[in-house]
């Protein structure tokens, strides 16, 4: 068995700026620890897992050579990263590298997008193949959406009694099926030859259309519209449905959701990575992970749904809430943050109120996702998570509410809805 986790690239993550400026978007910590090491962490538990290949088109990076290294050596499994020399898209980059990914016989392989959240079911997903379709059979994970929101991602239309799939759409125009794709599959090395046809078929669309500028490329292969589409109704395609918790991690305000769902998954997978309340420390409500180096006075109340990064300083009694502290972070005295993003090496001054508005999925929707918001609407900020890049001040007394601060701002007064550049 091996997995591939797509991490894609840097001209991605656009929707997560300011805070992909400083680190790769995989390597953003939610609740606490890389995302993509969530995903590493699910499939090294896996029995049989020789080996971990990330894949995407990032320059060799100082930090995710060292993220590399430190996961190794915590997981005890070789992990490599496979570089694109450009954006293959979800299909294209496997089957570029299908020697490595087959190397030394791999039988099966994961597939896994870095940019969601999950419980990973990857055991499930292993024995669903098993109990259903053949040797050669390839399975999604898919899970309920609510039927307006399910236009937004792949849905999938599956026979009830076997779970194969039939029908494939990539967000339809109208409803499909309230099923839909999470982004993590298993797959044989049989999918080679699904994804080599489709290969042959854009070099054949390539050659017939001599005109066309020559920008795209045949090697640009996306697993959902072009293999899936294809491989519905087939009998070799099938869905493994989870109940389990998931969501898509495209914004910023979808990564305090994640931590979330990650922080509660903790008090069973990672009790040691919760707070607890003690003499002398915090108060702690609810969900929060503090980062051993931290230094937070015994006054302040965190939480629900906390994660405090690397060496944050947290002053007398100061409120944080459903936020995401991240390194070097200063919170002076008595400040209040709400839904909020602090970028690394930020202060906050006393008295300082930053606020953010939640995108949180409709709670008493059991089947509700998180939207992705666009960033204006009718020309204005669409009230969302407010987030300061690395390295911002915010003076004393002001008050910061549903703003976005690039990094490196020092500011001198009060901001609401506003991009401050």
């Amino acid at each position: 068995l091996k997995a591939v986790i797509l991490i894609g690239g840097p001209q991605k993550g656009t929707r997560f700026r300011p805070l992909s400026f400083e680190v790769p978007k995989p390597l953003f910590p939610v609740a606490g620890v890389p995302m993509v090491q969530h995903h590493i962490e699910a499939c090294a538990k896996v029995p049989g897992m020789k080996e971990i290949l990330l894949m995407g088109f990032y320059q060799p990076h100082e930090a995710l050579s060292r993220f590399l290294l430190s996961a190794q050596q915590e997981f005890k499994i070789p992990i490599r990263y496979l570089q694109e020399y450009a954006a293959l898209g979800t299909g294209g980059g496997i089957y570029h590298f299908r020697d490595q990914i087959l190397s030394g016989g791999a039988e099966a392989f994961f597939v896994l997008n870095a940019d969601v959240c999950s419980e990973f079911p990857l055991q499930e997903m292993l024995e669903f193949r098993q109990q259903h379709g053949d040797a050669h059979s390839f399975v999604i994970l898919g899970t309920t959406a609510n039927r307006t929101q399910a236009l937004n991602y792949g849905c999938i239309v599956a026979n009830a009694d076997t779970q194969e799939v039939q029908h494939y759409v990539e967000k339809p125009s109208t409803f499909v099926s309230e099923i839909i794709n999470c982004g993590i599959y298993l797959f044989t090395p049989a999918i080679f030859q699904h994804i080599g046809e489709v290969f042959q078929r854009n070099q054949q669309e390539l050659v017939l259309e001599e005109s066309s500028n020559g920008w795209q490329r045949a090697e640009v292969i996306r697993l959902e519209q072009d293999v899936f589409t294809a491989l519905a109704g087939s009998g070799k395609l099938y869905v493994y449905k989870t109940d389990g918790f998931w969501s898509q991690i495209k914004s910023a305000g979808s990564a305090i959701y994640a931590s979330r769902l990650y922080l509660n998954q903790y008090s069973k997978s990672h009790p040691e990575r919760l707070a607890q309340n003690k003499p002398g420390g915090p108060i702690i409500r609810g969900n929060v992970y503090i980062h051993p180096t931290a230094s937070i006075d015994s006054t302040a109340v965190l939480g629900p749904n906390v994660s405090i990064g690397e060496g944050v300083t947290v002053g007398a009694g100061v409120r944080v809430r459903e936020s995401i502290v991240l390194h070097g972070a200063s919170l002076h005295d008595h400040t209040c943050v709400l839904n909020t993003i602090v970028g690394w090496d930020s202060t906050i001054g006393r008295w300082a109120r930053v606020e953010g508005t939640p995108s949180d999925p409709n709670p008493n929707d059991p089947y509700a996702k998180i939207d992705s918001e666009t960033l204006f609407r009718d020309g204005r900020l669409t009230p969302s998570i407010t987030i300061l890049g690395c390295s911002v001040t915010i003076p004393a007394e002001v008050v910061i509410l549903n703003s976005i601060v690039l990094p490196h701002k020092e500011l001198s007064r009060s901001y609401k809805n506003q991009i401050i550049l």
